[in-house]
């Protein structure tokens, strides 16, 4: 970043021995790491030092720089102005043995711990090396540039801290984050994670009084987040790229011996057993993300999780108007990452990640892979559209309530007849699934007005323009000729079971979703009311699925719950953040 001066010392943040955590940080230990800094900083400290300083010179914590032969670098977080706590997920705490109790009883000390302006006792922060193909063009090495893992608590969760500074793959960025786009992460992993919904998760967010220089000036948050790992599929991209297939071996087997156990280690087959894992694990995911609406916005390889996380919340969306073509990301004109384009853009991804992982098979990566491999991986990638249907099938039966074992061809006949006449409408997705679940009984007392009210109710969610006469008549046609009579077909022939079901459909279809317009609206109130931010929290992830939610709850609810706002419609958020 030009105009940024380095010391020839690096001051180390003070250790504290809040928040007792166990760190084992296999990746650290198994991985090659960078040379440049061969020891961990906190093991240069002398232990009677009284300054922090280490005689490591910043450039080689902060300034960009080229990578080689390894998988990661030491890091140094960034010391920030006036942290302040304003967001604890209880469940992200309790991935860590921790509660929300223990961050609030001294928020000063929690807002410096996760923020990066106190070091946890044994732990030594790294980045990530990695490349990745962006918006389908090879970027080249990429790597952590703001996040930075404080450790691998108890072995099974790697903790970043997102917006921590800079680190040696910063590039041109300044390594922080800004509250605007930590406020959506922050809330986004928790409530995919209530949604069901593969991701990564959230664990605090700290609010900073730096300002940091985006589009215009705007103040600094810390994220801190969690995942079982955060390998991507650029991780094998970048040193394949380089032709270091001894370090793609490396990473590999690490990941097989950490996150894919079950793999046996076949000889060099074992890579194709990965790939066709990682293949399985995105087209859940990618299965997940349609049937809940959810439009991730920037599908870059380097954006994707070889577990099957969601994971890099940027310029998100859920689908308010069903458009099948709908764009969330206004730095992607061209609709690359557009909503119906993921499970092909997935697919894409995958091709890009069998590369490295194909030249590992054999004796000789540094030959082309044989015919034999080819049609294994092949084979493997091949697998990823059906799996990816059974899994959208399986997904949209239980929101509608479609019991799978009556109908195989329920996708044809019941689910997409449906979503063709939303998207005609541009109806309201998350209002017409939930408002779905009203349907059975109304249909089971043959309540003729409460079908046209419904009916009205859906109109009343969707673009005006595009719903007439017909539209409402193609509506009540679906229900009374083919919703109906497939509920019938599975034994949904009275008000009993009818009741029964609608309240099973509850719990697949949420009330509560993170729309764009209530990410923005929490983020506009966060400024003078930053309690708001987890009242959101508790709505979206406790609560998604309620029509009763506590009193303190109330009004949140029935507003996030109702129309978009004219002011809401159509927003979409850029990948500057």
């Amino acid at each position: 970043m030009s105009g940024t001066s380095f010391s020839q010392t690096t001051k180390l943040p003070p250790t504290t021995a809040s928040f007792p955590l166990h760190f084992d940080d296999s990746f650290t230990r198994d991985l090659p790491g960078d040379l440049v800094v061969p020891t961990a900083p906190y093991d240069l400290l002398p232990a009677d030092s009284e300054s922090g300083e280490i005689p490591v010179p910043q450039t080689k914590f902060r300034a960009s720089r080229q990578v080689r032969g390894a998988l990661w670098s030491w890091a140094v977080p960034t010391q920030h102005e006036s942290p302040k706590l304003v967001g604890v997920s209880p469940s992200g705490a309790q991935l860590l043995g921790l509660t929300s109790d223990d961050f609030w009883r001294d928020p000063l000390v929690a807002a410096a711990v996760w923020s990066g302006n106190l070091r946890l006792s044994g732990s030594h922060p790294w980045a990530h090396c990695y490349g990745g193909h962006q918006f389908g063009v090879w970027a080249d090495q990429l790597g952590d540039g703001r996040a930075i893992s404080l450790g691998q608590v108890n072995g099974s969760w790697e903790v970043q801290l997102k917006g921590a500074g800079r680190t040696p793959y910063s590039r041109f960025a300044d390594g922080y984050a800004v509250r605007r786009s930590s406020v959506r992460e922050y809330l986004a992993a928790e409530h995919m994670c209530a949604l069901g919904v593969p991701t990564s998760r959230s664990l605090s967010l700290v609010f900073t009084d730096r300002v940091v220089e985006r589009e215009e000036p705007e103040l600094g948050a810390v994220v801190a987040r969690l995942a079982p790992s955060w390998v991507r599929f650029g991780s094998f991209e970048l040193p394949a790229s380089r032709g270091d297939f001894s370090l793609v071996r490396k990473l590999a087997d690490y990941v097989i011996r950490h996150h894919f156990a079950e793999l046996a280690f076949d000889g060099s087959g074992v890579y194709i057993h990965l790939l066709q894992a990682v293949v399985e694990r995105t087209a859940a995911m990618v299965a997940a993300w349609q049937a809940a609406g959810f439009c991730h916005g920037v599908m870059n390889t380097d954006n994707m999780s070889v577990l099957g996380l969601t994971i890099d919340y940027g310029p998100y969306a859920f689908l308010d108007a069903y458009d099948p073509d709908f764009i969330c990301n206004h730095s992607d004109p061209a609709g690359r990452y557009a909503f119906s384009e993921q499970p092909r853009v997935a697919l894409w991804n995958l091709v890009k990640l069998a590369g490295p992982l194909s030249r590992l098979v054999g004796q000789n990566p540094d030959e082309d892979a044989s015919p034999e491999t080819l049609e294994a991986v092949t084979k493997a990638l091949n697998s990823f559209g059906a799996m990816f249907s059974s899994k959208y099938a399986e997904l949209m039966r239980r929101r509608f309530g479609l019991a799978s074992e009556n109908d195989s061809d329920d996708m044809a006949t019941v689910v997409q007849p449906l979503l063709d006449l939303l998207e005609r409408g541009h109806t309201d997705y998350s209002f017409a699934m939930r408002a779905l679940c009203d349907v059975p009984l109304l249909l089971a007392r043959n309540d003729t007005v409460g079908l046209e009210q419904h009916i009205d109710a859906l109109a009343a969610r969707s673009d005006c323009t595009r719903v007439n006469k017909e539209w409402r008549g193609d509506m009540h046609t679906f229900f009374v000729g083919v919703y109906g009579p497939r509920l019938t077909k599975q034994g949904v022939i009275d008000e009993s079971s009818a009741l029964a079901l609608g309240v099973g459909m509850r719990l697949a279809n949420p009330r509560h979703v993170l729309r764009n317009w209530v990410a923005q609206d929490i983020i506009d109130r966060s400024d003078s009311d930053a309690a708001s931010i987890d009242q959101a929290l508790e709505l979206l992830t406790t609560h998604a699925f309620d029509d009763a939610v506590p009193e303190h709850l109330k009004d949140m609810a029935e507003r996030y719950a109702g129309p978009v706002p004219k002011w809401g419609e159509g927003l979409q958020c850029s990948c500057s953040s």
